[in-house]
């Protein structure tokens, strides 16, 4: 299946009619004629290609990239690890930290910088991110707790995973309008109504913006899955690391003003990890907490309710 990219804009060639029942998604993308990803974003994903690669291959382009090597450092010194001293080269952090964890925070950067302002009605793209970086700290907090070996995965999957929806608000506005009034009306999940109108939904529209751009297979088949709660407990053996993206989901939105979805959260928590359950409270404290410190870095603001006071509310 082709696949081509330029530095001047993305080319799709992913979908065929056969990968979604409505291939009008490839079309959208195409005419959407998002930015190709950053050259240091690109290097990096080049150097990943080959193992022998460390901290020293991989810090050079970083550092040839003032705005980016600020990023990082500010990542690696920021509660999400918690040292003790302050990092102070990128060579250090890659060496304590792991070039995987520096590789992905280099490509969600860069992602982050590129998807558009809809300016859709009451849509705000900084809610947004908002609400993916709190269910990002999330999902890698509850896959530590799980002991999962791709908990920095996690997390970039689960920031990427509704990466799409402002493209989609740009490029099909009308038909969105609907979907959105309905998802209030209705209290259905807005992937349910994706499908019964396209035949596809925003998280098949999101992995094939990560294949496009070359990103880790891992984070498209992460976040394409992430409606798809039940069906990722159902198998044998489940699969957690998925599930913990998509119980990252359904936590409550920042626009939200009420947590709809709180029954089955909990629900797919206790399926997934019982033992989460019972610390549920201090693992969603952990994560308004690291949210705090890890907002400035991104330009967020503090949510007006964090989700300790959502789960306290009800």
């Amino acid at each position: 299946m082709a696949e081509t990219q330029t530095t001047d804009s993305l080319q799709f060639d992913v979908l065929q009619a056969d990968d979604v029942p409505n291939s009008n998604l490839q079309q959208i993308l195409e005419s959407a004629q998002l930015p190709a990803l950053p050259q240091t974003a690109i290097r990096l994903l080049e150097l990943s290609q080959d193992a022998s690669n460390g901290p020293a291959e991989f810090a050079r382009p970083i550092e040839a990239d003032a705005g980016l090597m600020g990023q990082v450092l500010r990542f690696v010194n920021s509660s999400y690890f918690g040292f003790t001293r302050e990092i102070s080269s990128v060579k250090q952090a890659l060496a304590l930290v792991g070039v995987r964890t520096i590789k992905n925070f280099a490509l969600w950067s860069a992602v982050f910088s590129l998807v558009p302002d809809p300016k859709f009605g009451p849509f705000d793209l900084k809610k947004l991110w908002q609400d993916s970086l709190r269910r990002a700290v999330f999902a890698r907090i509850l896959g530590k707790s799980l002991q999962l070996a791709n908990a920095e995965d996690l997390f970039a999957a689960a920031l990427l995973q509704d990466m799409a929806i402002p493209l989609l608000l740009k490029e099909l506005p009308t038909q969105y309008e609907g979907l959105i009034e309905r998802c209030g009306v209705e209290r259905l999940r807005l992937s349910q109504l994706e499908q019964e109108l396209f035949g596809w939904d925003h998280a098949q529209a999101a992995a094939a913006l990560v294949r496009n751009w070359k990103l880790p297979e891992e984070f498209a088949t992460l976040i394409e899955r992430h409606p798809n709660l039940d069906e990722l407990l159902d198998v044998d053996p489940p699969q957690r690391d998925a599930a913990c993206v998509a119980l990252a989901s359904l936590l409550p939105a920042c626009r939200d003003e009420q947590w709809t979805e709180r029954d089955e959260f909990l629900a797919g928590l206790t399926r997934l990890a019982p033992q989460a359950t019972e610390k549920i409270e201090e693992i969603l404290a952990e994560a308004d907490a690291t949210f705090a410190e890890f907002a400035p870095i991104m330009k967020l603001a503090i949510p007006e309710r964090s989700l300790t006071e959502w789960f306290l509310a009800e």
